[in-house]
């Protein structure tokens, strides 16, 4: 009850103040411009899916793609053109864990609900489901009152002088039937929402009495399989987004004075080659400004090119594309939500009130129903927290302190998110490990990412300082637990190794710092 009076009231706080009713009338009604023509020769479409729960990045790392709140300006924006537009969702979008442990239901329960929230303010027309929509059961994913269709369902949706028929497909043989029946209805153009990978709607569309226009894989095989978008130009062409919210796809539809089939934008090409070349010098700037250690001076400049960039992008993704005159014609673009766009401000009014609440719950749960780690096996060693290793390496502390590792609870307090379940992981010693933190309550003294934290529990160790009861060099392996393709996907073991060592800390070893 107290989740649903807090997006209640973020809605209350969102929608503006009435008049009082003692306010003083204007002495003449303002002049309002005649509401412009509504273009019923095409219409735009824009697609989400494989959100995975995601409202925004982690912000572990710089210009990280994705937020709900950016997703919704661009689809608000897009609104302010003449022609119609449609936002659908396929699926996979509410949870991203097929299991929930006790203590992330709170939190996980709070989070789609803010998201179904911001999907109905972006005006959704209808969405697919898939099995990361139900973690918490049909009946709670069907509280939250989004338009759904259910597997093999068919929805048309009038777009202009046309209709779009939209088909959701479990697989080959609901895609087939759903597209002759959306024919059958009168759709003029069919998007299927195809729940599996690229390679499986890729595999399905090759069956005969396929009559869709366009596949939108929703579905990835895991949770970085989908850290890049794909796209299948076959004569049913198939797509498949980027995932956690980072991007959207956008599909025009240009209608010729007759009704007929649709064929792909032949102008398509030299707009993904443009779009491409972007791609590349962007992710190459964003590289060095995520270099350990770049002068403030160079970083200011280059994140300036790179907004540059982005801008630039921004127009050729969103523009007209030229259309023959006279025919049925769509293009397809994807459209990422690079961290320079704005967010739409009452979505982000909502992200910011789930920030609030969600460290609240976690912690009230914690304290409620939280329990220890249990605790170390007979001969297992425990955690002794760092002030015990520093008893004898005195020499070593100097540059842990001086690296991000000494100061990573810090980071999230200063965000808010200190009680976040997605981000306090990474950022205390012993994270869920026996004798470790295993409630948000009891982090006291385990804050930090500290020696234990990549050199293992040191009790042993402490009681016998010899270099065969310690991890005396982590390897690549251990700190990609942490630096993954999601936080930190510019990670280079050797580029970031050097920052945490020095003198008295592996630097005559491992190389200087």
């Amino acid at each position: 009850m107290r989740q649903l009076a807090v997006l209640a009231l973020a809605m209350v706080v969102t929608s503006g103040c009435k008049r009082s009713p003692d306010a003083v009338p204007d002495a003449a009604p303002a002049a309002q411009a005649p509401a412009p023509k509504e273009d019923s020769s095409g219409a735009v479409l824009l697609f989400s899916a494989d959100t995975r729960g995601y409202l925004g990045p982690c912000g572990c790392s710089e210009n990280m793609r994705g937020g709900i709140d950016r997703a919704a300006l661009q689809v608000m924006e897009t609104r302010k053109g003449s022609r119609p537009v449609l936002y659908i969702d396929g699926g996979d979008s509410l949870f991203g864990e097929p299991t929930l442990a006790p203590a992330q239901v709170p939190q996980e329960e709070l989070k789609a609900k803010t998201l179904a929230e911001a999907m109905k303010r972006m005006g959704l027309a209808v969405r697919a489901t898939g099995e990361l929509d139900d973690v918490r059961g049909v009946t709670f994913r069907q509280s939250l009152g989004l338009p759904e269709l259910p597997p093999g369902g068919v929805k048309l949706l009038p777009a202009g002088a046309r209709q779009v028929g939209v088909v959701a497909a479990q697989d080959a043989a609901q895609l087939v039937q759903g597209s002759a029946e959306a024919r059958k209805q009168g759709a003029d153009f069919v998007v299927a929402l195809f729940h599996g990978t690229v390679a499986q709607a890729q595999a399905a569309a090759e069956q005969p009495g396929l009559e869709a226009n366009l596949i939108l894989a929703t579905h990835t095989a895991s949770e970085f399989s989908g850290e890049e978008h794909k796209r299948v130009n076959a004569t049913v062409p198939v797509v498949g987004l980027q995932s956690k919210g980072r991007e959207l796809l956008r599909v025009d539809l240009s209608y010729g004075p007759q009704k007929g089939p649709f064929a792909p934008v032949k102008s398509q090409d030299e707009t993904d080659r443009e779009a491409a070349a972007l791609d590349q010098r962007m992710a190459m700037i964003n590289k060095e400004i995520n270099l350990p250690g770049i002068d403030p001076q160079l970083h200011k400049l280059k994140q300036a090119k790179l907004e540059e960039l982005v801008a630039r992008k921004q127009q050729l993704l969103t523009q007209p594309m030229e259309i023959p005159t006279g025919t049925n014609s769509y293009s397809v673009r994807f459209l990422p939500l690079e961290s320079s766009l704005q967010g739409q401000p009452e979505v982000k009014a909502l992200i910011t009130e789930y920030d609030r609440e969600v460290g609240k719950l976690n912690l009230t749960w914690a304290k409620e129903h939280g329990q220890d780690c249990p605790a170390p096996k007979k001969g297992e060693a425990a955690f002794v927290g760092s002030k015990a290793c520093q008893e004898c390496h005195q020499e070593a502390f100097p540059v842990w302190e001086q690296s991000k590792h000494s100061h990573g609870w810090a980071t999230l307090e200063e965000k808010g998110k200190q009680f976040h379940l997605n981000c306090v992981s990474c950022h205390v010693t012993g994270y869920e490990q026996p004798g470790g933190v295993c409630r948000l309550d009891k982090v006291a003294g385990r804050e930090n990412v500290g020696c234990e934290s990549c050199h293992g529990p040191g009790s042993i160790h402490a009681e016998d300082p010899t270099p065969k009861n310690i991890v005396r060099s982590p390897g690549r392996e251990l700190c990609v637990t942490c630096h993954n393709p999601e936080n930190s996907p510019h990670f280079d073991f050797a580029t970031y190794l050097p920052r945490v060592l020095g003198p008295g800390h592996g630097a005559a070893s491992r190389g200087p710092k």
